[in-house]
């Protein structure tokens, strides 16, 4: 698994960017890591938007759901399956975030190892280096010269030390991870669902006490809302225990994923607002008696949503 990992992750990174350090003026190992970072997040926006697409769906769909609570009365069973029959009919993946995840943790996996490599086992790198990258000058400079390696960005932020550490306390480190906080407050709250009226987790389980199921939508919400509250401080705390230059890679990784959600979202804002004024309804409006509108909402007649790319054609009507 190690070999595997090396050969196709690790070894790649790590000529990407010794291919970047070659081109860098003044070969600052800091501006090569955000170079990287900016070309990882913009390969990956095709995932990304797939998956805020999905994000902007659910919001939408918030009042669909609410709806089917409401007419199953309880029951857990059907409310679940018209949930699940909602998401298929509209290609909703709940859990089409993880793809992000994967693809993000073997690189910050990878990026931690090649700053060992270039920081305490410079001698390694010929071994890891393609033949056709370790002619270039810069490299054939750090094989020759390991020692001559620059540890900081722009002179002065370290890229091999620790916010807190031996050394004593790294402003410049500490400011790097409050930021790497506070972006990832505001990306969970950016794709956070709205469900109206938030109850707590100490609301929701006092009413189990008294003997209500608690509502699954409810406890989502509420544990969502307690994660965007709490992570920004375990990424405050993780980051002042890593290396310089991975808390460089995630701060500049949130700060490109915060300008791409928010044009993705606002984007997806706009179609979704002209969908909705196309909506269809199954049958021609009027007053309908209280056992008809109960039977409908059974039935799950709800307003026609279309996912990005399934718009019906001009002057059609599916």
């Amino acid at each position: 698994m190690n070999e595997l990992f090396q050969i196709f992750i690790l070894d790649p990174i790590f000529n990407i960017l010794l291919a970047i350090y070659q081109v860098i003026p003044g070969g600052d190992f800091g501006l090569t890591i955000i170079v990287f970072t900016l070309l990882v997040k913009f390969a990956m926006y095709p995932l990304l938007r797939r998956q805020l697409n999905q994000t902007s769906l659910m919001r939408k769909l918030q009042p669909e759901l609410a709806r089917i609570k409401r007419a199953a009365a309880g029951n857990r069973q059907l409310e679940a399956m018209q949930q699940m029959e909602l998401y298929k009919k509209y290609g909703v993946k709940p859990f089409s975030s993880i793809g992000v995840l994967l693809v993000q943790l073997p690189i910050m996996i990878a990026l931690y190892q090649v700053i060992q490599i270039m920081t305490m086992h410079r001698d390694q790198i010929a071994a890891h280096a393609y033949d056709a990258v370790e002619k270039f000058s810069s490299v054939q400079h750090l094989i020759q010269h390991p020692d001559q390696f620059s540890q900081q960005m722009l002179g002065f932020i370290s890229l091999t030390r620790t916010a807190i550490g031996s050394g004593g306390v790294d402003v410049a480190l500490c400011v790097l991870a409050v930021i790497a906080g506070i972006t990832q407050y505001i990306i969970s709250k950016q794709i956070m669902p709205t469900t109206g009226k938030k109850r707590s987790i100490r609301q929701i389980m006092a009413d189990a006490a008294e003997g209500k199921q608690a509502d699954a939508t409810d406890m989502n919400a509420a544990v969502a809302g307690n994660m965007a509250k709490i992570m920004p401080f375990m990424m405050f705390f993780i980051m002042i225990n890593l290396p310089g230059a991975i808390a460089l890679y995630y701060v500049v990784t949130n700060l490109v994923q915060l300008a791409q959600q928010h044009y993705i979202l606002h984007q997806d804002e706009i179609e979704m607002d002209e969908i909705a004024t196309e909506a269809i309804v199954a049958k021609p409006a009027k007053k309908a008696t209280t056992k008809a509108r109960e039977r409908a909402a059974r039935e799950g007649n709800i307003t026609r949503i279309v996912a990005k790319g399934t718009l019906p054609k001009k002057g059609k009507r599916s």
